[in-house]
């Protein structure tokens, strides 16, 4: 069966299109995007990351990713939470993140909002963002006979879905900022929530 929209790497691998040449998309995409990814932790930086793609490319985010960490400290929910002014002023000037004010300050407070929510309850954020895994859509997990029916061309992948939307509302109940429902549906994506990786692709398992 030929497939569409499918890069072919050196190594011979087919791989979601939106990889391109790139052999560090070709890694993240080989070794992270749509792995489960627990724990309040990981998924405070993952929530913070995509809210800094907004408006950008995430090859954008990952090239800079280690600058991100060493910026906001690993993405330690309290010490990040504990950021002043000072901090956002240290922040801007630093070249290797985004210097976008506002996603900046919005990380500081979103990192407030899960340190109130952690310590009312530990894994509050996990258990809150994985209760809008969408279980009954989720391609690997659906059948059609004995073929997983996944998606066969990126202009059939979602930007938005009902769970994106449901995630956003409920998120922002709680105070997040930049958690837009497309901004959460790229979250569902890489965290595992969903398995978008294309028909052909040598990840679509």
């Amino acid at each position: 069966m030929a497939y569409k929209d499918l890069e072919i790497g050196e190594d011979g691998l087919a791989r979601c299109g939106w990889v391109g040449t790139d052999p560090e998309y070709a890694r993240y995409h080989d070794e992270e995007w749509g792995v489960k990814l627990l724990g309040d932790h990981k998924l405070f930086e993952k929530l913070s990351l995509e809210g800094f793609q907004a408006g950008l490319s995430w090859i954008t985010i990952l090239k800079r990713r280690p600058g991100f960490r060493d910026a906001f400290h690993n993405f330690d929910i309290d010490a990040v939470a504990a950021f002043t002014p000072d901090d956002v002023e240290r922040l801007m000037r630093d070249e290797r993140i985004i210097r976008n004010r506002a996603k900046i300050e919005a990380t500081i407070s979103n990192a407030q909002v899960a340190q109130q929510m952690i310590a009312q309850q530990s894994g509050a954020l996990h258990d809150l963002i994985w209760s809008f895994q969408p279980l009954s859509r989720q391609r690997a997990n659906a059948c059609a006979g004995d073929e997983k029916v996944r998606y066969q061309t990126l202009a059939e992948v979602p930007a938005v879905t009902t769970e994106s939307e449901q995630l956003s509302k409920a998120i922002k109940r709680q105070g997040f900022k930049f958690v837009g429902a497309t901004t959460m549906y790229a979250l569902m994506q890489s965290a595992g929530l969903v398995d978008d990786h294309l028909a052909g692709c040598h990840r679509a398992v």
